[in-house]
């Protein structure tokens, strides 16, 4: 028998879904700012990541 526990569970939210129609132009203009900033964030944590699994390649790299 199948039961919740067997079930994939959904990944939690990472970020708050705020209720947007509650706010005006100049705090969703703010918001959209600091979303910006995140993602420009997790980009450069990728690129970071990339250059470290590049070096990592080429030194392990079969000759």
């Amino acid at each position: 028998m199948i039961t919740d526990d067997d079930l994939p569970q959904p990944k939690p939210a990472r970020v708050a879904r705020p209720p947007l129609d509650l706010w005006g132009v100049a705090e969703l203009e703010g918001y959209i700012g600091e979303l910006r900033a995140e993602i420009t964030r997790a980009e450069a944590e990728i690129g970071r990541k990339n250059a470290h699994r590049s070096a990592a390649d080429a030194f392990f790299r079969k000759p």
